[in-house]
């Protein structure tokens, strides 16, 4: 019997390696291009009669079954298929996992609250590290139920150089900071990540040595640009032409992270239009955006500088001390700066979060992972809200244009610097087997400013790598088959 199985087992790989690189979604009969040779195959795993989306192609029919071996799908069929293990998808979606493309540490709580949320890849890109090998080392060794990678983290590298938030640095800094960054890259780096509003000197000069050293190596630079408002001096202008301008000058790939906070408040159809028309110049520029009206932060950040109740429009009664129902006072104000609390800010105008939404380079990106209670519920609720608001209550999007921009964008943002995020984001024969299903009637974010530990509900299953986390009895944290994402090893050309 197991001499049965493993022959079945290399049969079916090289029906996989034969087809995948030909087959394109199939007609509504079919699949995976393998027909009927595979009709007595017994799949690992297979997904029965299921509303099955694929972003790219825009395949989207019912009746759909697919059927998954080893970590990838090899099947997708309306031909009955059978599997170890058998789910019913009659009624649900059934749709790539998301990639949350501005996330941070895959911490043990954290990241089980993304898999809750249908996340299957969560990456660092705001944050990171600078030592990107301790990083991987450290949460390999933590084993995540969800794939995990991280860019370098500018602003960790000058502080281990001792370079304040408010002071540039020099020429042998950045000298070192550029060798740093090369060293990251060739480590396995997903991206360059930099937060310029949060540690204001910053120079044109340092960003421009980053924007090079990425370039070199095709990655994308993530970028918290400089303003969030539109206040002199400093505006979202200003922030949005610094990044485009180095773009421009240097050919290197540019990322606006929550562009509804930083770089587009107040000023969402001109921000929006300056990105577009800089992409219709040839460069590659995109944004992300998480599905609330209000933001989040640590008190004792420079965003609260002084003179931000006039950048923000908003007053102390405004902020709300994550995961109570605090508001705050100029005397609490003052006392949660110095114990440096997260709080959120209602400064974020509705009409900015749709605008945002229906740009069609916009992807979702949560800016946040649970860590203590302490937080923004966009680190537990993102996605399961843009499906459950944007989509299904709101209209907003529809659900093809959702399930894009939470799956094949960022994977797209991603593939010319890791081609292994060629095979994410899609769900068709020769994909990674991430994949969520979930009822589109039910699924709803329930985590709020006062609680944001709360798991999002409607999420059926979760499978990473072809092995399921969760199922509608629960999350299942014995199993832990995330990966760790890394782009090969590549010198500087």
């Amino acid at each position: 019997m197991i001499k049965n199985m493993v022959m079945k087992r290399i049969f079916l790989s090289v029906l996989f390696f034969f087809f995948a690189a030909s087959a394109s979604y199939p007609s509504s009969a079919s699949g995976g291009g393998s027909g009927q040779a595979l009709s007595d195959v017994t799949f690992d795993v297979v997904i029965l009669n299921g509303r099955v989306m694929d972003p790219e192609t825009s395949f989207d029919e019912t009746g759909v079954n697919v059927g998954i071996m080893g970590g990838r799908i090899i099947e997708v069929t309306k031909e009955r298929i059978k599997g170890s293990i058998e789910i019913d998808a009659t009624g649900k979606v059934v749709s790539p996992g998301s990639i949350d493309v501005l996330s941070y540490d895959p911490n043990e709580r954290g990241a089980w609250y993304k898999i809750a949320d249908g996340v299957t890849t969560n990456l660092a890109m705001h944050g990171g590290a600078a030592d990107i090998t301790a990083w991987y080392k450290r949460f390999s060794a933590i084993r995540p139920p969800v794939n995990f990678g991280a860019a370098f983290f500018y602003l960790e590298a000058r502080n281990s150089l001792g370079i304040r938030i408010r002071r540039a640095a020099t020429e042998r800094e950045i000298e070192k900071l550029s060798a740093m960054a090369e060293k990251a890259l060739n480590e396995g780096a997903l991206g360059i990540g930099i937060s310029l509003e949060y540690a204001p000197g910053i120079s044109a000069q340092e960003v421009e040595a980053m924007m090079r050293v990425a370039k070199r190596f095709e990655a994308p630079v993530f970028f918290h640009v400089r303003y969030s408002d539109m206040e002199e001096p400093g505006t979202n202008m200003d922030a949005l032409n610094e990044v485009i301008s180095l773009a421009e000058k240097t050919g290197a790939s540019a990322h606006v992270d929550h562009i509804t906070s930083t770089g587009g408040t107040f000023s969402m159809k001109e921000s929006l239009k300056m990105l577009e028309d800089a992409r219709s110049r040839g460069m590659d520029i995109t944004a992300c955006v998480y599905p609330y009206d209000f933001w989040g932060t640590y008190l004792n950040s420079a965003r609260f500088d002084d003179g931000w109740q006039k950048r923000f429009r908003i007053t102390h009664k405004d902020l709300q001390i994550a995961g109570t129902g605090e508001r705050l006072t100029p005397e609490s104000f003052k006392e949660y700066r110095r114990l440096g609390k997260l709080a959120v800010a209602y400064a974020i105008p509705e009409e900015d979060v749709i605008e945002a939404l229906r740009s069609p380079f916009v992807m979702i990106g949560s800016d946040a992972i649970l860590t203590t209670g302490n937080n923004h519920p966009r680190a537990t609720g993102a996605f399961s809200r843009t499906l459950g608001v944007y989509v299904r209550e709101r209209g907003v999007l529809s659900l093809m244009q959702a399930i894009k921009k939470m799956t094949l964008l960022p994977a797209q943002r991603l593939e010319k610097r890791a081609e292994l995020f060629k095979k994410k984001g899609r769900l068709r024969a020769g994909m990674d087997a991430d994949i969520v299903v979930f009822d589109l009637a039910k699924i709803k974010d329930t985590s709020t400013v006062e609680k944001p530990a709360s798991f999002s509900m409607g999420i059926d299953y979760v499978l990473v790598d072809g092995k399921i986390v969760k199922t509608p009895e629960g999350l299942k944290k014995n199993i832990r088959p995330g990966k760790a994402l890394k782009a090969l090893k590549i010198a500087p050309k």
